[in-house]
């Protein structure tokens, strides 16, 4: 007896099998240690019915024999379930000929075709190469799990695919790769879909792009210091400095920057001149949709690119810049990555700041987190709280990302590990060396050792998070 709920007996394959009443045929199997082949499931999200390979008979409560799935069917009392019936292959193997003949070469399918006695079909529809078998995992975990709907499933029938939504550039995607980690076939589509990077993917751009020593939490530098520029600024104001250097010297003619518009709201805008760089000024703490505007400069001609963004935001503009060099070989895009422990949703910092500070958050004349807290400046005075307060307003994904410095980026900046009004500098390519020459500034020690402490805890919650999806997989897939 498991609370209040009731412990049953039913029979699978002839063994008695002790569940409790309202859990499904297939966690009692489970639990019973009975295998029964699933693709499209995962207890980390609830069951779609999108494959049905876990369909099993059972003889029900008025005595009939049926075909269920047992990833959603629910175990009663006196419940006979056979889960290798004459009826339960045929069904097995029907719907693996209908996989097979769109996936010959998605290992997963392979395998349950041996298992099955399945022959590779002579006549296959589509592109031989697919190995997306339309079960809809990496769209759900993306929405139920990460939070921000990025993919979804296009068109309908045989034409059905994974993409981003409309099928056009996303701007949602926080590159994660939780759809990646709980796909059963290791898709091509979803690992191209559609800026995700995982461990392996991030290295080789690392390789590609930077240089220096390469650390676990820190990513690639070649030096690391504390600094304060002579422009009025955020914590140093580097940032706004970094850009205006690399404007002057012509390493690029447009940059994307985040800046407010209406209250606190924020906006990805492309500014061209030191004017427009300069009213940018000051961090944010939101994601805003900045890959759009990747594409709309290059359309427009533009070749030499700056883009300032956290973690997640650094990814895609690495990811985009690598599938478009081959159409654009004259493609230069600079970055200069943020530190970023998790971004927050406008509409509900605003709510958590009225209800923790008493105060207006579209009146902050400055926000900044410090040593744990998130201040907010209103009329010249100071209200903060802890940081780990505003939980409720931190934006989807987040928790899913273990980049807190921003490794993909040719320069990252942040508040951690400085005193206060210096910004600490992590240099990790040549350009960002290029960005830093004729920078006006002061240097100063960093504390490296607290960067460290908030890069693990910040891999280690999406390490934590991750976790059930991963071990969610069915064991014949990892």
């Amino acid at each position: 007896m498991e609370g209040n709920k009731k412990e049953i007996m039913l029979k699978i394959d002839g063994i008695d099998v002790y569940a409790i009443e309202g859990t499904t045929i297939l966690d009692a199997a489970k639990t019973a240690g009975i295998k029964i082949p699933t693709l499209c499931y995962n207890p980390a999200i609830r069951a779609l019915l999108a494959c049905r390979i876990c369909s099993v008979e059972i003889i029900d409560k008025r005595g009939k024999k049926r075909i269920v799935p047992s990833c959603i069917y629910p175990v009663f009392e006196g419940l006979v379930v056979d889960t290798k019936s004459e009826n339960v292959v045929r069904k097995r193997q029907e719907l693996i000929k209908s996989l097979f003949a769109r996936c010959p070469n998605a290992k997963a399918i392979q395998e349950l075709a041996r298992e099955y006695d399945v022959e590779k079909p002579s006549l296959l529809v589509g592109n031989p190469e697919e190995d997306c078998i339309r079960c809809g995992l990496c769209v759900r975990v993306c929405k139920e799990k990460v939070g921000v709907s990025a993919i979804e499933s296009a068109d309908k029938g045989m034409e059905q695919e994974v993409n981003a939504a409309y099928l056009t550039i996303s701007d949602d995607c926080v590159g994660c790769g939780a759809c990646a980690a709980i796909c059963p076939t290791n898709s091509k589509n979803v690992r191209m879909n559609p800026y995700l990077m995982l461990e392996k993917d991030i290295k080789e751009a690392e390789d590609q792009f930077l240089n220096g020593t390469r650390d676990e939490l820190l990513g690639v530098y070649t030096e690391i210091f504390a600094a304060k520029s002579s422009i009025d600024g955020q914590d140093g104001g580097m940032v706004t400095a970094l850009l205006l250097s690399g404007m002057k010297k012509g390493l690029f003619d447009a940059v994307i920057v985040v800046k407010r518009t209406e209250g606190y709201k924020a906006e990805a805008i492309v500014a061209e001149t030191a004017d427009e760089i300069l009213n940018a000024r000051g961090t944010k703490y939101s994601r805003v949709k900045t890959t759009s505007k990747v594409e709309e400069l290059i359309e427009k001609g533009k070749r030499k690119i700056a883009i300032v963004g956290t973690p997640c935001e650094v990814r895609k503009a690495r990811k985009m810049q690598q599938r478009l060099l081959s159409t654009y070989p004259d493609l230069e895009i600079t970055i200069v990555g943020l530190f970023c422990f998790e971004a927050f949703d406008y509409e509900k910092l605003k709510e958590e700041t009225k209800r923790l500070l008493g105060v207006d958050l579209d009146k902050a004349e400055k926000t900044q987190i410090q040593k744990g807290k998130f201040i907010v400046t209103v009329d010249g005075k100071d209200y903060s709280a802890k940081v780990k307060e505003f939980h409720h307003a931190t934006q989807g994904g987040c928790a899913y990302c273990n980049d807190f410095v921003g490794r993909l980026s040719d320069v990252s900046v942040g508040a951690v590990g400085s005193a206060e009004g210096y910004s600490t500098v992590i240099v990790r390519s040549e350009k960002g060396k290029k960005l830093l020459e004729n920078v006006d500034f002061v240097k100063g020690d960093v504390d490296k050792e607290a960067i460290i402490k908030l890069a693990s805890f910040k891999k280690r919650r999406a390490e934590n998070n991750f976790a059930p999806i991963i071990e969610g997989r069915s064991t014949e897939l990892k």
